[in-house]
């Protein structure tokens, strides 16, 4: 193939909102180089997300049709249509499509395919002469983790606590370890099935890892050099870098509501939480973590999910909340305008899970990071942020029980938002301002290699 030559791809991303948004962000990249991009969504779900694909001509929207399956609600297609213990029936979902998704590639017959959950299409595209490209969209401090101490590629699984609790042998840093309640939590989500298959997480990470032609990552040496590095050394095969994938503005605007609301405050004055579309608190920590944005005496906006013991958000606000707090916090159900929340002017602050996605897209926007990972990879996210880059101060827990408090969420807040709170605060800001800077300047240099490699693919 020429190396000017327009590719035909298709992506497959796992069935989850986020994931979604940040395979089009990519495909938005791809195709403003001229390639053409072929997107397998979820048939309803398009309507959610069709405003983020900025060239049309080139990026078409491949329905496909959910499966049905036993004990998933009517009309669910993603994992922010569901609570949380049924995202398992999702991927059950995604799997049995996999005959569809044959017969589409078969008759689109793309040059390459993106995947990421789906761990079946590499050998699926195997067979109809395409070469597929595991795209990852957590961080490669993650996958490495993953890889050698879970995977080991082909020895016995770590089981011990104590093991977990450690990064694996030859890690770049020895900082980026996991607290014994995060260690618990981490074997407990691994040993649990996904799909008709009742393969876990880590089996599907680790047979996408094996059967793929290249993996791409959603990153850059700026924030993860060394993990890159010894990724390169364990897999061996190619490694490819989309860089920060910095989003084009969609072609919405925030709704007027919100526009109207943030207008209200001074610049770099608000403080957005947001937890993805998968996370859901349990009661007392919600109340935690909200009574620590009313503690902090700045205005918020918290676009979260109801806890699994009650049915709505408002029925796990503490009591006298809303009052307390009105005209200066907000707390949504649902989905929200993430990118634009975080690119308008009065925002700030930005307290999230941690998902690699929310993570970088704080950064782009000029946000100061509190961070509160829940689960699997946004820990090690975390004490790669925190840690390593000291980009954003990470909100503490308890080490056997892992609960924050409200006094840790404010106290956390006003390191990064109060500049006279603490040297530590200033050094956080400088930090992110730095990478901020350097991530703009690479951005379009990183997608030119990217588009280059894809090309030159053998």
């Amino acid at each position: 193939m020429e190396a000017h030559s327009p590719l035909h791809i298709a992506m497959c991303p796992w069935f989850a909102l986020g994931h979604i948004t940040s395979f089009l962000h990519i495909s938005n990249k791809l195709a403003k180089k001229g390639h053409k991009i072929s997107f397998f969504i979820p048939t309803k779900t398009q309507s959610k997300v069709s405003h983020f694909n900025l060239f049309p001509h080139l990026i078409s929207f491949v329905p496909i049709t959910i499966p049905l399956v036993d004990g998933l609600p009517p009309g669910s297609e993603t994992t922010n249509d569901v609570p949380r213990p049924l995202i398992p029936l999702i991927m059950t979902a995604m799997d049995r499509a996999e005959p569809d998704f044959e017969i589409l590639l078969h008759d689109l017959k793309p040059d390459i395919v993106f995947f990421d959950s789906a761990h079946w299409i590499p050998k699926l595209a195997r067979r109809l002469s395409i070469k597929s490209v595991f795209y990852i969209t957590v961080s490669a401090v993650a996958i490495g983790f993953n890889l050698s101490r879970n995977m080991k590629l082909g020895e016995s699984k770590a089981t011990d606590v104590a093991e977990a609790m450690q990064p694996p042998p030859g890690f770049p840093d020895s900082s980026i370890k996991r607290l014994l309640h995060e260690a618990r939590d981490y074997i407990d989500l691994r040993s649990k099935p996904l799909g008709p298959t009742n393969m876990r997480i880590q089996d599907r990470i680790y047979v996408g890892v094996q059967d793929c032609d290249a993996l791409a990552f959603k990153s850059c040496r700026e924030i993860e050099g060394p993990f890159v590095e010894y990724l390169e050394r364990l897999i061996l095969k190619p490694l490819l870098l989309a860089g920060p994938v910095l989003p084009v503005r969609p072609l919405s605007t925030l709704e007027e509501k919100w526009a109207n609301w943030l207008g209200g405050f001074k610049p770099c004055t608000v403080v957005y939480c947001a937890f993805g579309s998968e996370t859901a608190l349990r009661k007392d920590q919600l109340q935690e973590l909200l009574l620590g944005l009313e503690l902090s005496g700045l205005p918020f906006l918290a676009a979260l999910r109801p806890p699994l013991e009650v049915a709505t958000l408002k029925e796990a606000l503490p009591e006298g909340f809303e009052e307390r707090v009105r005209g200066r916090g907000v707390v949504h159900e649902g989905w929200i305008q993430q990118q634009l929340m975080l690119e308008h002017k009065s925002v700030g602050c930005f307290v999230t899970h941690c998902g690699w996605g929310s993570l970088v897209e704080g950064l782009l926007n000029g946000c100061e990071l509190v961070m509160i990972p829940q689960v699997g990879d946004q820990v090690l996210n975390a004490r790669l942020m925190g840690n390593n880059l000291k980009v954003g101060v990470e909100v503490a827990k308890g080490e056997e029980d892992g609960l924050f408090t409200r006094e840790s969420v404010c106290n956390a807040i006003r390191t990064v938002m109060e500049e006279n709170y603490s040297e530590v605060g200033r050094e956080i800001r400088a930090n992110r301002a730095k990478l901020q800077d350097q991530l703009f300047n690479k951005d379009e240099e990183y997608i030119d290699e990217f588009s280059r490699k894809l090309v030159l693919f053998p």
